[in-house]
């Protein structure tokens, strides 16, 4: 019997805790033929979706793939991810989440790392992360 890859777990996890602790969920993407997603928000060949109830309807958070449907600019889209192409999955407030290593999932950033016992860094946040404490 195959071993099952704990890819579509951890990452059913990540959006659990995401979602119980009130942050937003975004899914990094590696955008390739099999993956359907608005093709005016790919960067460089990826895409960061926000996968929260607000977001989107219909979230499948399959073995396979993840599926759903959201607005861009007003229009709706259907998106299909296959698991492959997820690069990770991590809270917008705070970056903590997880980035996958290993097969074609990590994309280009393995390919330029220098050092295995490096961890990766989360992937950025669009807004500051600092705060004014008095």
């Amino acid at each position: 019997m195959d071993e099952l890859s704990t890819k579509p777990y951890l990452i059913r996890a990540i959006y659990d805790w995401c979602t119980d602790s009130g942050l937003t969920p975004y899914l990094h993407v590696r955008v390739d033929g099999n993956t359907r997603v608005p093709l005016a928000y790919i960067k460089n060949g990826e895409i960061v979706l926000n996968i929260s109830l607000q977001a989107v309807n219909n979230l499948h958070l399959g073995n396979d793939d993840i599926t759903c449907s959201g607005r861009f600019g007003g229009a709706p889209h259907q998106l299909f991810v296959p698991l492959d192409a997820v690069i990770g999955i991590y809270a917008k407030e705070n970056g903590n989440g997880l980035v996958f290593q290993g097969g074609e999932s990590a994309g280009a950033a393995s390919k330029d790392a220098t050092s295995d016992d490096e961890p990766p860094e989360p992937p950025a946040s669009p807004r500051p992360h600092l705060r004014v404490v008095k």
